[in-house]
């Protein structure tokens, strides 16, 4: 799908247009930086130990960086373009992952909160330019505003599409079907008449979801505890080297032939007819059915029998070791980092100060999770017992857990027994 190319700029430096030309090649790359967003973004976060909010500081100052560069050129060039994109992927997904893991919001009230600021985002575009069409990025105003819509379509892919699995229990095999399929649909009513620019959005929101399910499928285990996603078993990294070759093969390509330049493929190609007010109305009338079809399909599914994660009784070892003894085949060094962690969590419990305790013990959920590769071969049975008291004390702070945080007593009493365990 594509977007009519509106001439008139009202204010600011005149350029030749700053997005590609809107082609397979557009969408075929727009799902390949979809995908190394999630899948680098938890490589960074989960394997490198980096944690979640530094990871996000990290990525908004290279996103800071990457868009200057781009919002100085004078026109769409290819690798600075995509780099960007690739960028603002995981930033924006860093975003929802905050809100959700971090600071316990809802990922309905995300979506819902970032639905509101991409329609704001739109409506002050609107109002300034008079028009959202990609094919008119033309000044640096109307590029600012693309950017900022383009950001905030990554947040709301990222909220919607895990709020859909929460919802729905799918693996994330079977959830690339539902993106999939509403992106057709959205394609099929755009072919017949719908607003190009309407239509434009909608799949690029889409895109978000459908990309991350790829490379959980893609990253995730062949094996996996009860509500866990399973998948190829190709890990973070490795679908993260595929995707970037590929976005990196497909960037030269269009370096060398300037396929997606919107000018030069407007010399070659028949521009599309202006649209047709009456089948914009009937595709409207399509995109409301649509969407009450997803939603009757999502309550469907809800309401089905599916696996969600493994209750919190469930998660208790089955062994007792001695204090120290889960913990003699590890490397002092890691386990010396991991009871800093605690004990700092559990200082900040004793003294009132919960924002640290939680900061802490959502670090130390980080570091553990980062080691479990090189842990677990050593001693799985060791690990699994500091994993099932490592799960307890995250429960008491409502980290990975449904739960409210709870009193600080009840987070000092586990604290103090996952240290006890470590030795």
């Amino acid at each position: 799908m594509t977007t009519t190319t509106e001439e008139r700029t009202r204010r600011g430096r005149r350029l030749l247009n700053k997005v590609p030309e809107v082609t397979i090649w557009f969408w075929v790359i727009k799902i390949l930086c979809t995908t190394v967003g999630e899948s680098f973004a938890d490589w960074i976060n989960m394997k490198l130990g980096v944690g979640l909010v530094n990871t996000a500081w990290i990525f908004t100052a290279v996103f800071v960086v990457v868009l200057a560069v781009q919002l100085r050129l004078k026109r769409y060039v290819p690798l600075p373009y995509w780099l960007t994109v690739v960028v603002v992927s995981v930033t924006g997904t860093l975003y929802t992952d905050i809100l959700t893991d971090q600071l316990n919001v809802p990922l309905w009230i995300s979506s819902a909160v970032f639905s509101v600021l991409l329609a704001l985002v739109f409506g002050v575009w609107w109002l300034r330019e008079r028009t959202l069409s990609i094919h008119s990025v033309t000044t640096l105003p109307r590029e600012s505003f693309y950017w900022l819509a383009v950001l905030v379509t990554f947040a709301l892919g990222t909220a919607t599409g895990d709020w859909t699995l929460e919802l729905t229990g799918w693996s994330p095999g079977a959830s690339v079907l539902l993106p999939l399929g509403l992106i057709a649909a959205i394609t099929a009513l755009w072919r017949f008449g719908a607003n190009p620019v309407l239509s434009f959005w909608l799949a690029y929101i889409l895109t978000r979801p459908l990309g991350a399910n790829i490379g959980d499928w893609l990253a995730s285990p062949k094996v996996a505890q009860p509500g866990e996603p399973t998948g190829l078993a190709l890990g973070t990294f490795t679908t993260s080297l595929i995707f970037l070759g590929l976005i990196l093969a497909t960037v030269a390509y269009l370096t060398v032939t300037r396929s997606d330049v919107t000018e030069t493929h407007e010399s070659v190609h028949t521009a599309h007819s202006t649209g047709d007010p009456r089948k914009e109305r009937v595709t409207l009338a399509g995109f409301g059915l649509l969407a009450a079809a997803t939603t009757g399909l999502l309550l469907w599914a809800h309401s089905q029998p599916h696996v969600g994660p493994a209750p919190e009784e469930d998660n208790t070892s089955a062994v007792q070791l001695a204090p120290g003894e889960a913990v003699k085949k590890f490397p002092p060094a890691k386990v010396a980092a991991l009871k800093t962690l605690a004990s700092t969590s559990l200082k900040d419990a004793r003294s009132g100060n919960a924002k640290g305790a939680h900061a802490a013990a959502q670090k130390l959920r980080d570091l553990w999770d980062a080691d479990q590769d090189s842990l677990q071969p050593l001693d799985n049975t060791g690990w699994t017992s500091i994993d099932a008291q490592m799960d307890k004390v995250l429960g008491t702070f409502g980290i990975d857990h449904s739960n409210p945080p709870m009193s600080p007593a009840q987070q000092e009493k586990e604290l103090n027994a996952l240290l006890t365990d470590m030795g």
